[in-house]
């Protein structure tokens, strides 16, 4: 019998009611980790509507020629943090790693909120970039690790919705804001000092949350990773069906000696076939959720003014209300990445991205003197954030996490990070400049880019759902890894009628 007709066995066994007081108590802990997410969001959004408001620009002297720059340090800090976000993770732990993220993250926004010249604006904007990959990294780690193993696929890719809590309350709060008479310096700075809001919280809670069962067996801690999964796995019960299975599991794979516990040691990310084939994929992740369209976080004002809207409350209104449409999208997308699965969804959706994109391509192109085609410009950019974040967002942390074995779990959502923004410093420094000189043209690449990732993932990305974590060493391990992950399996439970009596027949 499989690893996941095992699983599937114990599952069918205990059979937990999803509401049960354990479970909550551990829904409860999750969303801790989840305002790691809320964390980059608030940022995504928070300097797009800023740079919307003539006070906030006029006050720092940013201009057309400055502003990709200005945007970009919270990337560039990023890229810097990757050096040291998995290691921090790895060695400290993953509560550790939020934490620490959290102190940086409210540094850097205090910068930002007291600056009263551009240098120490920049400086902050670099600073919260450096928390926040710290956060991005331990913090869906965490989550992955920590989720009961039926219900992995919703609680992990609940984690990168939440990006949409941050986003949702900068871009309303400016909108409000825009109303105040005269505009006085709170207007931008208040949005500016409210981006520490999830990490002051995270800092609150991160004390009553357990730490990774899986980084104390990598600890050789195994007493102390089987106590905390009786209490949120097992609802108290130390003969659980499901902790057995998960130590038994964890203690096969998991090395106490692993590179997690070298700082310095990035070499199992490429070191073997199966390593370099993980890394391809979520170098894939990387680069085909970033370069999908020009950060409409950031550019919707831009973007809404190229389409002839020039008032600036509604250029703020229309960047406020992306962000409630994509939270929507994304959680309502998160019941089909165990139904549906991974690649058919991501599929789908980079399908439907590069239509999405060729439309707006072609309002943009023949908008002049026609309101009603820039309007449907502006309609299909919602579109394509709709399609993008009912499988992308989820997916941006749940693949990732899951194709990654624990060992390189930490270092290797660094490595992402990394790639992550490296692709976002193209993609925030370059379209302002692209747009203002290209037109509808630079749109084309978007195309391009989105078919190509569909191609991509038919051809090369390997299914998840259904399997547990440790069993995807097996899948990689085979000659052909895509194919392996989708060899049909039909799980039978055959029994009397009780728990105890359940049998589960396999066939592949």
């Amino acid at each position: 019998m499989t690893e996941s007709a095992r699983l599937e066995k114990a599952l069918l066994e205990e059979n937990p009611n999803p509401f049960r007081k354990s479970f909550l108590k551990l829904y409860g802990i999750l969303f801790v980790a989840y305002l790691c997410s809320a964390t980059n969001g608030f940022d995504a959004n928070t300097f797009g509507g800023l740079s919307a408001m003539t006070t906030f620009t006029s006050y720092f002297g940013i201009t057309p020629n400055n502003q990709g720059l200005v945007a970009a340090l919270y990337v560039i800090g990023n890229v810097a943090g990757c050096l040291f976000a998995g290691p921090c993770a790895d060695k400290y732990g993953r509560k550790v790693g939020m934490a620490i993220g959290s102190v940086v993250c409210i540094i850097g926004a205090i910068m930002q909120t007291t600056a009263h010249n551009l240098g120490t604006l920049m400086g902050g904007r670099f600073i919260l970039g450096l928390g926040a990959v710290l956060v991005q990294t331990a913090g869906p780690a965490y989550v992955v690790e920590m989720a009961y193993p039926r219900y992995r696929g919703v609680l992990t890719g609940a984690y990168q919705s939440c990006f949409f809590l941050g986003t949702i309350v900068s871009t309303w709060l400016e909108y409000g804001l825009n109303y105040i008479p005269s505009q006085p310096q709170f207007v931008w700075r208040l949005p500016l000092g409210v981006q520490a809001l999830p990490s002051v919280i995270l800092l609150s809670c991160i004390w009553f949350i357990p730490e990774s069962p899986r980084w104390y067996i990598g600890q050789g801690n195994v007493e102390k990773a089987r106590e905390i999964l009786i209490k949120y796995h097992g609802d108290g019960n130390p003969d659980s069906p499901i902790v057995a299975l998960e130590m038994e599991e964890m203690s096969q794979v998991i090395s106490a000696s692993g590179s997690d516990k070298r700082w310095w040691d990035f070499r199992e990310l490429f070191n073997s076939r199966s390593a370099r084939y993980r890394t391809f994929l979520i170098s894939c992740i990387a680069f085909f959720g970033q370069w999908d369209l020009p950060p409409t976080s950031y550019y919707f004002p831009l973007m809404a003014k190229t389409a002839g809207i020039t008032s600036e409350r509604t250029q703020l209104l229309l960047n406020a209300i992306q962000t409630p449409i994509m939270m929507a999208a994304a959680l309502s997308g998160l019941r089909y990445m165990d139904r549906v699965g991974r690649r058919k969804l991501l599929i789908a959706s980079s399908t439907g991205m590069a239509a999405s994109v060729a439309v707006i391509t072609a309002c943009t192109a023949n908008q002049a003197g026609k309101p009603i085609v820039g309007a449907v410009g502006i309609a299909f950019v919602y579109v394509f954030l709709v399609v993008f974040a009912f499988s992308w967002t989820p997916a941006q942390s749940l693949y990732p996490t899951e194709v990654l074995a624990f060992n390189t779990r930490a270092k290797g959502l660094a490595f992402m990070n990394l790639l992550v923004n490296i692709a976002n410093v193209f993609n925030t420094y370059v379209p302002p400049v692209a747009i203002s000189r290209a037109g509808w043209r630079f749109y084309i690449f978007y195309i391009l880019w989105d078919a190509l990732g569909a191609f991509v993932i038919w051809g090369w990305f390997v299914e998840t759902k259904g399997r547990n974590l440790e069993e995807m060493d097996e899948i990689f391990e085979a000659e052909n890894p895509k194919r392996k992950s989708l060899e049909r399996r039909k799980v039978v439970a055959e029994g009397d009628g009780t728990r105890k009596g359940v049998k589960v027949v396999e066939e592949i």
